[in-house]
């Protein structure tokens, strides 16, 4: 399941602050193309009720997308879904791309942490700001204090045994199924910006599996940690207590078969390379089908 963290809601209420009259939050959306009147409102929404949690979202959001700067780069390979090619007219080849992206005034960015924080502070089960913070950490690469938050609110989801809430302070339904959705995402991009992040990668996992120790998901990625390090004995290790768990779950079952394979024992491989024949998808049965014939030559 991929989740899509963006900016952080702003769900308009029926509450008004006087009779007749907007809401806070409503005057803040309704101007949301004019700064000018969105400090303002932000202003007047502080003095009136600064114990309101939407106030510490809105001051956030107004700072990250003040910071926000589009620009469009030229790379080598597609990033998201507004991309254009770019050919060889010669050739008709793909040499490049045109991305959509956005840089970031990183003094404004800390503005909006700033008041966030207050925010988590203050209301620390409202899941929404913590992931709010950690989306925009991830999009400024800062993947030390992104890797931070992410186990900070681990951590504290014990304290409060899940009871998180998000815009309104609703409580957030299957909050330990979306909150690891959510872990599994950031992780994902922690993998895709490359073995520099390996460490941040295996404690996210290893402190997942303080708690829930049998989430086949963190014993894979704690797995995968080592297998990018070509450390398959400590990679077998979670590898094995996954497959115990999930016996037929061929992704566990493929990197056992490729550690196995790594080691030189070639009878584990071909045991685990055949569970992988039997249980993948297509894509993985052909691809131990190849790797058994590789090694029963």
């Amino acid at each position: 399941m991929k989740l899509k963290i963006l900016f952080l809601t702003l769900i308009l209420f029926p509450c008004c602050i006087q009779a007749f009259s907007q809401s806070f939050r409503e005057q803040f959306k309704s101007s949301q193309n004019d700064t000018a009147a969105q400090s303002k409102v932000l202003i007047n929404w502080n003095k009136a009720n600064p114990d309101d949690p939407e106030l510490y979202v809105a001051y956030y959001n107004f700072y990250v997308k003040k910071s926000m700067r589009e620009m469009i780069n030229l790379e080598r390979t597609q990033k998201g879904e507004k991309s254009f090619e770019i050919k060889d007219p010669k050739t008709g080849k793909v040499v490049g791309y045109m991305n959509d992206g956005a840089t970031y005034d990183l003094a404004l960015v800390e503005k909006g942490f700033h008041y966030i924080d207050i925010g988590i502070e203050k209301f620390p089960s409202r899941l929404d700001m913590r992931f709010g913070k950690v989306y925009i950490l991830g999009k400024i690469e800062d993947y030390q204090r992104f890797t931070q938050e992410i186990i900070k609110t681990i951590d504290y989801s014990q304290k409060i045994n899940l009871k998180w809430t998000w815009t309104d302070n609703k409580p957030v339904d299957d909050p330990k199924k979306f909150m690891l959705s959510a872990e599994q995402d950031y992780v994902m991009q922690l993998y895709n910006a490359g073995d520099s992040q390996l460490n941040n990668m295996k404690a996210i996992a290893e402190t997942v599996l303080k708690y829930y120790p049998d989430d086949v998901k963190n014993l894979s990625n704690l797995a995968i940690t080592y297998l990018i390090q070509k450390d398959y004995s400590n990679a077998l290790t979670p590898l094995l207590k996954a497959e115990k768990i999930a016996p037929t779950d061929y992704i566990v079952l493929n990197n056992i078969a490729y550690c196995y394979d790594a080691k030189g024992d070639k009878g584990n491989a071909i045991k685990y390379y055949e569970l992988t024949e039997k249980y993948g998808d297509d894509r993985s049965k052909e691809s131990a089908k190849k790797k058994l014939a590789e090694l029963k030559k």
